[in-house]
């Protein structure tokens, strides 16, 4: 029995520890004036599930703010404040999230960060860097009503997902034969 309350735990435990990456913003210098965040966040994929690692000194704080705060530099309108580091914030939805230091002045100078998650198991892709032309419309005769249409085509699983399930899969069947065993 305690094995499997053993199992059990370690199987609460494990999607955890696999799920999210962190990131350590800044990176060696942190949150900090001077530093570009935007370079910083070029180069890496944020997936909803990752973790936002903020180090900072007691001069600086990080505002969660919208689109338009982030571009005026507002704080007035924050969406969660973070006054104490290391301020950790989790990515729960795809999409943009925008990041300042409300201290006068600080994002002016570019304290600033931008970050766009992507769905878990979803594969980052760039944008065309030259515009597609629409293919003409084609005419089809209309097939009869008799026949169904045809399934979708199975979803695509990607080397993270299928790594996932993996994990996650194993010890639950483990878990679960040892306690019926035991």
């Amino acid at each position: 029995m305690a094995l499997a309350i053993a199992f059990l735990i370690l199987l609460v435990a494990v999607p955890a520890a696999v799920f999210g990456a962190d990131h350590i913003v800044g990176d060696d210098q942190g949150w900090n004036s001077g530093v570009d965040y935007g370079t910083w966040a070029s180069g890496k994929t944020f997936t909803v599930g990752d973790t936002l690692v903020f180090n900072f000194l007691s001069n600086h704080e990080v505002d969660e703010v919208s689109l338009a705060d982030y571009n005026g530099c507002s704080s007035s309108n924050t969406i969660k404040n973070y006054d104490s580091s290391p301020a950790k914030i989790t990515l729960s939805k795809a999409g943009p999230s925008y990041y300042i230091c409300p201290t006068p002045g600080h994002c002016a100078s570019g304290m600033k960060l931008l970050v766009n998650a992507v769905a878990a198991g979803t594969p980052s892709a760039t944008p065309p860097t030259t515009p597609t032309t629409p293919a003409p419309p084609t005419t089809t005769t209309p097939a009869s009503n008799d026949s169904p249409p045809p399934p979708p085509p199975p979803p695509k699983i990607s080397p993270a997902s299928s790594l996932h399930m993996s994990l996650v899969g194993v010890p639950l069947v483990l878990g679960t034969l040892i306690a019926f065993m035991g």
